[in-house]
Order: C-alpha cells, then sequence, then structure tokens
C-alpha cells in the first residue's frame, strides 16, 4: 500500500467509524468476548458466559486490551499539539486511540468459526489526532476458557524524527483487568513448569511511582495473574516473555469503567525500525489459579 493510499484509507474509515460503538462477538458458552470496532478492533469485553460484568477495565483509551509498542527517541512535540501529561513520548502507536480520545481507524473485520480477525490504523498516543503510520493486525480465537491471540504489527514510517537503532520494552500485550482482581500471582523459581509453588507478589501502585518491574528474566513461566480473594481472576501468557511490569492504579475493587484499575504486561526489548514487521502470540485466560497454570502447561508444551 502506497503511503498515499494508506492516507485517503485514514480518512474515511476514520469516518466511518468515529462515532458510537460497534462490536464484534464470540460465545461459546463459557466465555463471552466482545471486540469494539469503533475503537480498532481491541479486546474490550471478556465475562463468564451469561454474565455482564465485564473483566477488563475501558475507563479510557490507553486501558483495554491492546497492542502497544514503542520505537525512536522520546522527543518534546508540544508545539505539535502533543499531550503536556505524556511528553516527552517516543513514537507509540496504539490500538484503541489517543490520550485525547481520538479513536483507531478500522480497515477490516470479519469472523470465521471461533476466529474474528481485525485491522486497523492505529493512532499516535501522544498526539492529538495523529494516526500513526503503521498497520495492526489481530487474529482472536476463543477456545474454552482461553482467547488466543496473534498480533501483528507492520510499520511504514516516513518520518525523520524519532532515530532507530535502539531497543524499547514492548507491551506484549498491555492488560488492564478491573481492579476487583487485585491479587497478583506468577511463578519466580528456576525451575519452570515442573509444578513447584509459585509467589504471591506485592501489588506496586502506579501513584507510588510506576507499576512493578518484574526483570532479570524471573517470570520463567511467562505469566502473571490478577485474582480476588477466591483465587480466582484472569491471567496472561505469552511464550517468548520473562519480564513483566504489573501493578495498579488507585484502590482496589473497582470494575469496568472505574478509575482503578490493575495492569500486567509481558515485556520484551525489540527494536522496531520504520519498516518492521512484528509478530507475536499471546494467551488470555480467565479461571481458577490453579487451572489456568495447568491450562498454561499445556499450552506451554505445544510451544516447543
Amino acid at each position: 500500500m502506497t503511503h498515499r493510499a494508506l492516507l485517503f484509507l485514514m480518512v474515511m474509515t476514520t469516518f466511518n467509524h468515529a462515532t458510537g460503538q460497534n462490536f464484534i462477538e464470540l460465545n461459546n458458552d463459557t466465555l463471552h468476548l466482545k471486540l469494539d470496532l469503533s475503537r480498532g478492533g481491541v479486546i474490550a469485553y471478556l465475562s463468564v458466559s451469561g454474565s455482564n460484568r465485564n473483566l477488563i477495565n475501558t475507563h479510557d483509551e490507553g486501558r483495554y486490551v491492546q497492542q502497544s509498542y514503542y520505537a525512536g527517541k522520546r522527543l518534546d512535540r508540544k508545539s505539535e499539539g502533543q499531550s503536556h501529561q505524556w511528553s516527552p513520548w517516543p513514537w507509540n502507536p496504539i490500538q484503541v486511540g489517543d490520550a485525547f480520545n481520538n479513536r483507531a481507524a478500522l480497515l477490516e473485520s470479519k469472523k470465521q468459526g471461533n476466529t474474528v480477525y481485525v485491522k486497523c490504523i492505529p493512532m499516535l498516543w501522544d498526539m492529538n489526532n495523529k494516526p500513526a503510520e503503521a498497520i495492526m493486525e489481530q487474529w482472536t480465537t476463543l477456545t474454552g476458557s482461553v482467547l488466543k491471540v496473534h498480533n501483528k504489527l507492520t510499520c511504514m514510517r516516513t518520518d525523520t524524527l524519532y532515530g532507530e537503532g535502539s531497543k524499547s520494552s514492548q507491551e506484549l500485550p498491555a492488560v488492564y483487568p478491573i481492579s476487583a482482581l487485585k491479587n497478583l500471582y506468577t511463578y519466580l523459581g528456576k525451575n519452570p513448569f515442573t509444578g513447584e509453588t509459585f509467589s504471591k507478589l506485592e501489588v506496586k501502585h502506579l501513584e507510588d511511582g510506576f507499576w512493578g518491574r518484574y526483570h532479570e528474566d524471573k517470570i520463567t513461566e511467562h505469566w502473571m495473574a490478577f485474582v480476588n480473594d477466591g483465587n480466582w481472576g484472569m491471567a496472561v501468557y505469552t511464550p517468548t516473555c520473562v519480564n513483566f511490569l504489573a501493578g495498579m492504579y488507585l484502590q482496589p475493587g473497582g470494575e469496568s469503567k472505574d478509575p482503578s484499575t490493575s495492569y500486567m504486561a509481558p515485556i520484551k526489548q525489540e527494536e522496531l525500525l520504520k519498516n518492521s514487521v512484528y509478530e507475536y502470540d499471546y494467551f488470555l485466560l480467565i479461571g481458577d489459579l490453579e487451572e489456568m497454570r495447568s491450562k498454561i502447561y499445556k499450552l506451554n508444551a505445544t510451544q516447543k
């Protein structure tokens, strides 16, 4: 696709999808999933089938469960309309929209069986209504209580602003469970996938400085989970990641529309060039903590 054709699609699809909500859904009698086509086809709703309790926080465009990538230098672009709150900031295309509540433009969506495909032009998070020179694609498959997601970013940058040659921590993906899921668990040992005891972690709060950083390749089973006091909740498993960010913003006990939220993101250092194509798989699971870990073990066996 030429740059001129891309710009034409940006204009047309922004006009078609700028207002209202339009969902594409999967429901297998275990989980109910909705992707918001007015926000780039992002994962916007995930509940137990028959329940109307959304386990994903959707308070603002920076949340949901979405693709988000980083590249280049952090720049002060306030003179060009950059958010004062998010300055300086690198090249950061995200799937839902930007900090000014402008939404990503949907290019395509389709459902076949238990899989949904979406394609969008993401927005630069820090800038006011500036589509990124990139395409995001997502294949989401619902099987039982497990979502398998394949994400793909195609960079088509023509700018000379941000530079290249440095790696950034990529969120693979950014996951925002409701803060009612307040207890954070993972496995921190040196013998992954052997059934050793997992750990309950202290939940770091964003307003105290930053999310909790779990670096040095400590997350050897590649998963984290936020659960309630009954050990029921949501886990994210990204087979390629052994480092994570996780924590909470404001107080526990919040629901989907509340300002408070939990957060977890498998992260990996990757360099994204102006013409990079980047793809990865991740899994979201809902259920009892022990059962989710058991399913992750089975998924891990298929990654070999």
